[in-house]
């Protein structure tokens, strides 16, 4: 699917012959992992069109507010690579948790199909047939796979490969086990099926009962460090403004901020883990809570003072 228009093409075509083949192969794997069935080259146009706008806005913006333009520069150019990436990674652990929670009726299904006489192939073929959703997708493409020249086996292993999750690789993982013993492998998938349900409740259980420690991170990253850190430029800036010339306020700056986003990365991390068991699924907290932390740091040390009294 086409997200450029036709004015463009040429740019994505010259992307496609500059860009080594493996990296556009890994861009376009995550982009189908996610559900976006575009074309790599035609994203990279529109994020590389985007960088050079937010570039230039974000030059003139720091210009006229008084700050260094590079820095301004550099926070366009990368702020599109930033958001659409970061979107992409909340898109890839959506997709791939609306496919752990349909799992278990999938594999029901598979196992009915199987006391009915059907080949566990074309069990799997009809099934992708019916209705939509990323599950369908998946196994559409596993179906794709097993026509031309792959064993169900691997279908399935690749399909848990691709989709990077622990609980679904497990999960296909021993249904092959159980399918290589020999023994009613209906009878397999239903245990499986049953036991997969119940890991993904004892998941919901565990988020619920983390909630509170989640909150206490959040507060910590974008509302107790951004605050007390701002509070502190204000008085020093405050005394500057007495006369009194302070040689490491912009030291101070420097390492306000830099402490800001690190504490906003480490705390999102942290709740990926208490929430996941992952700190990789933490990386899409850590991309929302650094900008929103270092934007409210920045804006209490910019107007704080008109907001206490001071001019």
């Amino acid at each position: 699917m086409a997200i450029i228009p036709p004015a463009l093409s040429p740019v994505s075509r010259s992307l496609d012959n500059v860009l080594p083949d493996r990296y556009l192969v890994i861009i376009q794997e995550n982009l189908i992992r996610s559900g976006m069935y575009v074309k790599a080259s035609d994203l990279m146009t529109l994020v590389l069109l985007g960088g050079l706008l937010f570039g230039f806005l974000g030059l003139i913006s720091f210009l006229i507010i008084g700050i260094n333009p590079l820095i301004g520069l550099v926070v366009g150019l990368v702020t599109p690579v930033a958001i659409v990436f970061g979107w992409l990674f909340f898109l890839m652990e959506r997709r791939v948790d609306a496919i752990e929670q349909t799992t278990p009726d999938f594999l029901r299904q598979i196992a009915s199909l199987l006391r009915a006489g059907i080949g566990i192939e074309t069990a799997l073929e009809d099934i992708s047939k019916q209705g939509g959703g990323p599950l369908n997708d998946e196994l559409k493409r596993a179906v794709i796979e097993i026509k031309i020249g792959s064993t169900f086996d691997d279908s399935l292993l690749s399909m848990g490969e691709r989709l990077k999750s622990k609980t679904l690789d497990r999960t296909f993982r021993m249904i092959i086990e159980g399918k290589r013993v020999g023994g009613s492998l209906s009878d397999v998938i239903e245990t499986v099926a049953e036991d997969l349900r119940a890991v993904l409740a004892l998941k919901r259980e565990r988020r619920a009962n983390v909630m509170m420690s989640v909150m206490f991170l959040l507060i910590a990253a974008i509302v107790a460090a951004p605050f007390a850190l701002g509070m502190i430029m204000i008085y020093s800036g405050f005394i500057t403004s007495l006369g009194k010339v302070n040689p490491l306020l912009g030291a101070a700056y420097i390492s306000a901020s830099g402490y800001i986003i690190i504490h906003s990365i480490i705390a999102g991390l942290l709740i990926g883990i208490v929430l996941y068991g992952s700190a990789r699924k933490g990386v899409k907290f850590s991309l929302i809570l650094a900008p929103v932390a270092f934007g409210i740091f920045y804006l209490i040390k910019t107007f704080g003072m008109m907001f206490i009294g001071f001019s």
